[in-house]
């Protein structure tokens, strides 16, 4: 059996961080393109397994990554897929100048993001409920 890969709390929050700030800032500037920057780094950790974002933190932890709180990198990926679907969202939106879906979008990533700094993961919650409906699904096949 293989180990899971794990990803230090400390670089799973660097990323909630810069996903809340660039909307912020889109919000704030009208720069949209601000978006862009976490939008292709989640969906480079979603399809290569490289999130720049991520990569570039781990310069910056003072202890090893062993030393941190563990995040689960499958979660994370489910997580990156989910945020960078409304950042996606909101950047495609905001291009085409339909702003109430822009701000649809946005609002949704900026509200989990939020939520997830201050300790409740709701994409950790949805995934977890698939896993509970793909299991109970299983047991009645």
């Amino acid at each position: 059996m293989t180990q899971p890969f794990l990803i230090p709390r400390p670089l799973v929050r660097l990323n909630q961080w810069t996903i809340l700030i660039s909307v912020v800032l889109t919000w704030a500037t009208g720069i949209v393109w601000l978006l862009a920057i976490p939008l292709v780094a989640n969906l480079l950790g979603v399809l290569c397994n490289f999130n720049p974002i991520i990569r570039l933190g781990k310069n910056f932890l003072r202890k090893a990554p062993s030393a941190y709180i563990p995040e689960d990198a499958q979660q994370q990926k489910f997580n990156s897929s989910i945020a960078s679907v409304c950042l996606a969202g909101g950047f495609i939106s905001f291009l085409l100048d339909w702003q109430v879906a822009g701000y649809v979008f946005t609002i949704l990533v900026a509200i989990a993001s939020s939520v997830a700094i201050a300790g409740f993961c709701i994409g950790c919650f949805l995934h977890f409920q698939l896993k509970q409906w793909q299991y109970r699904h299983s047991l009645k096949r």
